[in-house]
């Protein structure tokens, strides 16, 4: 179906995504947002912190309930094996990109220091879309729900 909405064959179509699940997870911005967040934050601000600060602004940019967003998150994606697989997939991208980030701003090679905090600050991302997250916003007011995971991400971002 979606090889036909685009007008190509689904042969041509697997040129550019390696299996049907990659089509879910096309989008990169919250790699971009961490990625950013890590390259512009100020000096003096831990890895931790930039992702934590990036990630409480988007929640609040978003516009919608956070406990919406995460029923909505385990409503499309965390009852599926094989897009349970491509997350788990994502998320090692993730690190790689991030361990080269952390390497690229100390101008040297990745170490496995490096390694380790890039997994922690993944583990951050990950963590929002864990059943405890999940149920601790359950049934809140969007505004309640946003604060929990606001000084939640923040605390966590304190280290």
């Amino acid at each position: 179906e979606i090889a036909d909405a685009a007008n190509v064959s689904v042969k041509t179509l697997f040129v550019y995504f390696r299996s049907k699940e990659d089509l879910v997870f096309t989008d990169t911005w919250l790699l971009d947002l961490c990625l950013d967040a890590l390259r512009q934050r100020p000096a003096g601000t831990s890895p931790d912190g930039a992702i934590a600060a990036a990630l409480v602004k988007a929640l609040e940019d978003g516009g919608q309930a956070v406990s919406e967003g995460i029923e909505g998150f385990h409503r499309g994606y965390g009852s599926s094996a094989a897009l349970h697989s491509r997350l788990l997939r994502m998320w090692e991208e993730y690190e790689e990109r991030i361990t080269a980030a952390l390497a690229a701003e100390a101008g040297i090679a990745a170490t496995p220091a490096m390694r380790l905090e890039a997994i922690r600050l993944v583990g951050m991302l990950r963590s929002l879309t864990y059943p405890e997250v999940r149920a601790a916003v359950a049934g809140l007011s969007p505004a309640d729900g946003l604060a929990y995971l606001r000084d939640w991400l923040l605390a966590a971002g304190r280290g």
